[in-house]
């Protein structure tokens, strides 16, 4: 392990990632994929916790649409996440890469309450570990769910991985053909330019506990190999 320079890590997955070129659900061969991403690192050595969103299946945009009240529409997309997560889990387990969901939301009969030092011990075991259903509370977003337990945990780092961006740009490269892609941020950084890349709560709470963070394009075979290696690419975000 002595080439690697993260250890342990929170990888943060966003629920569209699963998707891939369906946009919505669950596509067999892209999840296979990160899948196996993930057992070539796990090989390493590398102590893994992720997080994974649930925006293929549910959006609080949906709720609102309804006229649903915000509260219970986050409680949906937190049990979008678990779905996601235990999938997630499976494909790992028949990779043979030994895999433990935790859950902020008790559900004892699929998956273990969250408890830090049990997920602690599972790392330190060489178990994956998923952390799924968010903080457990309304408001709160899956990114400010990667920092909380990146914290917890003590991680290294947070690699937070993209659907087809290679990093941070000053605006959509896909629509401003002028965007500037940075190297290296702060937090402070992406509050003060208004970058969309976490939410404010998330940001504030990453720079409070100097995690780092990196941004980095998923599609790319290696590439989450690459970052725990040190290798620069994507964007690197530090804490302060």
């Amino acid at each position: 392990m002595s080439d690697l320079k993260y250890k342990r890590i929170v990888l943060k997955l966003s629920g569209e990632a699963l998707a891939g070129d369906k946009g919505y659900g669950i596509n067999p061969p892209t999840i296979k994929t990160i899948a196996e991403e993930i057992r070539d690192i796990h090989k390493l050595g590398i102590q893994i916790a992720i997080v994974v969103g649930g925006g293929n299946t549910w959006r609080g945009e949906a709720g609102a649409e309804m006229g649903m009240e915000r509260a219970q529409a986050d409680y949906i997309g937190m049990l979008a996440t678990i779905m996601n997560s235990l999938a997630l889990q499976d494909i790992l387990e028949s990779n043979d890469v030994p895999t433990r969901v935790q859950t902020s939301i008790e559900m004892r009969q699929i998956a273990e309450p969250y408890i830090r030092r049990k997920a602690v011990r599972h790392l330190e075991k060489g178990r994956v570990v998923i952390f799924a259903g968010g903080t457990g509370n309304p408001y709160f977003s899956t990114d400010t769910t990667s920092v909380l337990r990146a914290a917890e945990i003590d991680a290294d780092a947070i690699l937070m991985a993209k659907n087809g961006v290679d990093g941070i740009y000053s605006s959509d490269p896909n629509t401003d053909e002028n965007a500037h892609k940075f190297d290296e941020l702060t937090q402070m950084d992406i509050i003060n330019k208004g970058l969309n890349v976490m939410d404010t709560t998330a940001s504030s709470l990453s720079m409070d506990n100097d995690i780092p963070l990196v941004v980095f394009n998923l599609n790319k075979e290696g590439n989450i190999e690459k970052v725990v290696k040190g290798e620069n690419i994507g964007t690197t975000v530090r804490g302060k």
